[in-house]
C-alpha cells in the first residue's frame, strides 16, 4: 500500500504541479481567443438556448436531459468535500483559481461538445452516442487514442470517481446519523444497480427529476447564509483575491499557502467538479437532439453547465465555509462542509448537507456509469454484451469507496483524471480548427436571423468520416 500512495502521489506531482496546470490554462485561454471570448459575448444566448432545451428529440435525448445528466456527474464531492480540501490544503485563493478555470473551461466545454455532436453516431437501439473517443477515431483516424482514452475514462468514471462519490455519501452519513459505513454502502449500491440497469435513458430520467431541485434547494440556502453574514462579504471576497496571489499573510495575518499551491488546488478541484477539458460530459453531450438542430447549439448548453456547476454551487460552498471562519479548520472533506453549515444555521444545517449529498453523489455515480457505458460499447464495437459484467465491477467499486482511506481515493480520482485530460486536450486542438468553424458557421446563422441548421456540405471534409443519416447533406435555412 505505501508503494502504490508514492506512485500515486508521484503521478500527481507530475500532472498536476506542471502539464495539466499550463495545459488546462493554455488551452482554455487558445480556445478562447479563437472563438473571441464566446463565454462572455454570448452569455445570455447560451441562457437562451437551455431555456428552450426541454424539447425531446427523435433519437436522442432532449438538450435538457442531457444537460441535467452531465449536471449530475459534475455536481456531487467535488462540489461540497473538493471545494472544502482546496480551501483547507490551499487556503482561500484556491476559489479563484476555481473560478478562473471555469471561466476558461466554458469556451473548452464549448469546443468537445460541439465535437462531440458532429461525430455522434447511433447504438443498435437508435439512440445517439458519441464522445471523444468517436471523434478521435472518426474525426483524426487514430482509434488507438481513442482506445486509451476510453481505457482513462472507465477506470476513471466507472470506477474511481464512482468511488469517491461513495465515500462522500459514506463520510456524510456516518458523521451526521452514526449510520455504519457497510450499511450505508449496501444501500448505494442497490440503488444505484436499480437506475444503471435501465441504461442511458433511464439515467437521464432519473436526472432530469432529481437535478434541478436539489440544485435550486442547495443554492437557496447559500443565499440565506450570504444574507445572514451580507456585511462580512466585502472582506471575504478580498481575503480570496489576497490569498490567490499570495498577500493573504501581509493583509490579514493568516496561514501562509504560496500561489503554486492555491492554483495547484483551484485548477484540479475546479476540474474535477466541471470536468472541463476533460472529455467526460462530451459523452452525454453527443447523446442529445439539438435545438436547434446544429452541434454547437449542444455546446452553448455544456458551456452553461460549467458556468452553473462552479461559479454558481462552488461558490455556495465556499461562501458556506469562508463565512463561519472555519476555512483552516483540521475537519476533512465534507466534514468542514458540514460543521460550517451548522455553524450558520443550527443542527438541522448537518442533515441538509448530508440529504443534499447523498442526492448530489447518487446521481454522479448514476450519471459517471453512463459516460463509462458509453465507452465500453465503442470498445466493443457497440455491442452490449459487456455491459452486464462492467455493471457489476462498477457496482463492486461503490461498495469499495464506501469503506476506503478518502486520501487514497481523492489521489487516485486526481490521476485517472490527468491522464484523461491530457488526451482529450491533445484531440480537442487538433480538430480545433473545425470546431472553431462549425460554431462560427452557427453564429453567422444567428446574425442573419435564421434559426441555425447543420448542413454538412459547407464541410466537404466531413464526407467520409460521419455515419450516413446523422446529419442531412443539405438543408434550407428556415427564417425566424
Amino acid at each position: 500500500m505505501a508503494m502504490l500512495e508514492t506512485i500515486i502521489n508521484f503521478m500527481n506531482s507530475l500532472l498536476w504541479g506542471k502539464l495539466l496546470v499550463y495545459g488546462l490554462v493554455g488551452a482554455g485561454l487558445f480556445f478562447t481567443i479563437r472563438l473571441g471570448f464566446i463565454q462572455v459575448t454570448h452569455f445570455v444566448h447560451g441562457i437562451k438556448v437551455l431555456a428552450i432545451s426541454r424539447r425531446p428529440g427523435k433519437h436522442g435525448l432532449s438538450s435538457f436531459q442531457v444537460f441535467c445528466t452531465s449536471m449530475a456527474a459534475r455536481v456531487g464531492a467535488g462540489n461540497m468535500a473538493g471545494v472544502a480540501v482546496a480551501i483547507g490544503t490551499a487556503g482561500p485563493g484556491a476559489v479563484f483559481w476555481m473560478w478562473a478555470i471555469a471561466v476558461l473551461g466554458m469556451a473548452t466545454a464549448m469546443i468537445e461538445s460541439t465535437l462531440a455532436q458532429v461525430y455522434k453516431v447511433k447504438d443498435g437501439d437508435g439512440q445517439y452516442r458519441g464522445g471523444p473517443a468517436y471523434y478521435m477515431e472518426k474525426g483524426l483516424g487514430q482509434r488507438w487514442m481513442g482506445v486509451l482514452f476510453s481505457i482513462f475514462l472507465i477506470l476513471a468514471f466507472g470506477l474511481v470517481f464512482n468511488a469517491v462519490q461513495a465515500n462522500t455519501i459514506t463520510g456524510a452519513m456516518t458523521q451526521v446519523f452514526g449510520f455504519e459505513p457497510v450499511y450505508v454502502g449496501i444501500g448505494i449500491v442497490i440503488c444505484s444497480a436499480f437506475v444503471i440497469v435501465g441504461g442511458l435513458k433511464k439515467v437521464a430520467k432519473a436526472s432530469e427529476l432529481i437535478v434541478p431541485v436539489m440544485a435550486i434547494a442547495y443554492i437557496a440556502i447559500a443565499f440565506v447564509v450570504v444574507g445572514m453574514n451580507i456585511e462580512k462579504l466585502p472582506d471575504i471576497f478580498m481575503l480570496v483575491i489576497n490569498s490567490a496571489f499570495g498577500w493573504q499573510e501581509a493583509a490579514a495575518g493568516g496561514v501562509a499557502f504560496s500561489v503554486s499551491q492555491a492554483m495547484q488546488a483551484g485548477i484540479a478541484r475546479g476540474l474535477f467538479s466541471n470536468e472541463a477539458g476533460m472529455g467526460s460530459a462530451a459523452n452525454v453531450a453527443a447523446s442529445a437532439s439539438p435545438n436547434p438542430n446544429h452541434p454547437a447549439s449542444q455546446g452553448f448548453v455544456q458551456m452553461m453547465g460549467v458556468f452553473v456547476d462552479t461559479i454558481v454551487i462552488c461558490t455556495a460552498t465556499a461562501a458556506i465555509i469562508l463565512l463561519s471562519g472555519d476555512a483552516a479548520s483540521s475537519s476533512d472533506g465534507i466534514a468542514k462542509t458540514i460543521s460550517a453549515l451548522t455553524s450558520h444555521v443550527g443542527d438541522w444545517g448537518g442533515a441538509f448537507i448530508a440529504f443534499a449529498i447523498l442526492l448530489f453523489c447518487f446521481t454522479s455515480i448514476i450519471a459517471n456509469y453512463s459516460y463509462a457505458e458509453t465507452n465500453v460499447m465503442f470498445l466493443s464495437g457497440n455491442s452490449k454484451k459487456a455491459l452486464p459484467i462492467f455493471r457489476l465491477v462498477v457496482l463492486g467499486m461503490v461498495m469499495f469507496g464506501s469503506l476506503a482511506k478518502i486520501s487514497l481515493v481523492w489521489d487516485l480520482a486526481d490521476v485517472s483524471m490527468g491522464l484523461m485530460a491530457i488526451v482529450n486536450l491533445v484531440a480537442l486542438v487538433l480538430l480545433s480548427g473545425l470546431a472553431v468553424r462549425v460554431i462560427n458557421d452557427y453564429r453567422e446563422q444567428i446574425d442573419a436571423g435564421i434559426d441555425p441548421v447543420f448542413d454538412t456540405s459547407k464541410f466537404p471534409e466531413l464526407a467520409d468520416q460521419l455515419e450516413e443519416k446523422i446529419w442531412p447533406n443539405s438543408a434550407e435555412p428556415v427564417k425566424k
